[in-house]
């Protein structure tokens, strides 16, 4: 039962301070294995006043996703990607999933300021309160998505075509023999972390913008195109 989750879990339920609950932050945590870990990550970053989507492997086991599915059922913040991929270890799929969730926060009523992605391995080093203070101390207004310009060595992840393949039964992907054309509006690739912390308003652009949109469609067949996608946007002006 819900009750006993709460319980025997310890989780908060309810802000820890004023400072907190007037902050809220989006969560995006994509799983697929392990729902132990899972449950002691969630239960380390669960605030109410905040919000969390998770997006679960289409592929993962239906008892893993019902399990998964009964630990958000107990909460009125936390849900379930409405659309899922089938993900593929630096495939296109991976920064599809956060795409997916990120509709759904930004449809969402919770007026959350910014969204960390996470992955269900991760675990906090800080406490809510200390991330917050973190943000608005360092980085008020702006995204942490840390990288350079695309160095030689990574130029193959962008100048050839890749495909999703499956080899008994695992997916992956692998290099075509096709060239990729330019990047679209001209545009510089950075290469940088698939982790982020983004702004509401970054968010939004990304979701709307045609440079964002024009990146994302060029982006479908690189390889890991999560870790050049964000940090290439946050280099636009403005």
């Amino acid at each position: 039962s819900c009750s006993t989750v709460l319980k025997t879990l310890h989780f908060i339920t309810r802000p820890l301070s004023d400072e907190e609950g007037n902050f809220s932050l989006a969560y995006i945590i994509t799983i697929h294995k392990e729902l132990e870990m899972f449950v002691r990550l969630l239960r380390a970053i669960y605030m109410p006043q905040n919000i969390y989507c998770i997006h679960i492997d289409e592929k993962s086991p239906r008892d893993y996703k019902t399990a998964v599915q009964n630990i958000v059922n107990c909460f009125e913040n936390i849900f379930i990607s409405s659309k899922r991929e089938h993900v593929v270890y630096a495939g296109f799929s991976r920064l599809q999933a956060d795409i997916n969730c990120m509709r759904d926060l930004v449809n969402s009523k919770v007026q959350w300021n910014y969204v960390i992605n996470l992955c269900g391995q991760d675990y906090p080093l800080k406490t809510n309160k200390e991330i917050i203070q973190y943000m608005k101390s360092k980085w008020n207004g702006k995204n942490i998505t840390p990288g350079i310009i695309q160095p030689l060595h990574m130029k193959y992840r962008t100048q050839v075509s890749y495909r999703e393949y499956t080899h008994s039964g695992v997916p992956y992907v692998y290099p075509a023999k096709i060239r990729k054309s330019k990047p679209p509006h001209n545009l510089t690739i950075y290469f940088g972390s698939a982790y982020y912390i983004l702004t509401k308003a970054f968010v939004e652009f990304t979701l709307s913008d045609a440079r964002a949109k024009a990146l994302l469609e060029w982006s479908r067949d690189t390889y890991s195109p999560d870790e050049h996608y964000w940090v290439t946007l946050n280099r636009l002006p403005g």
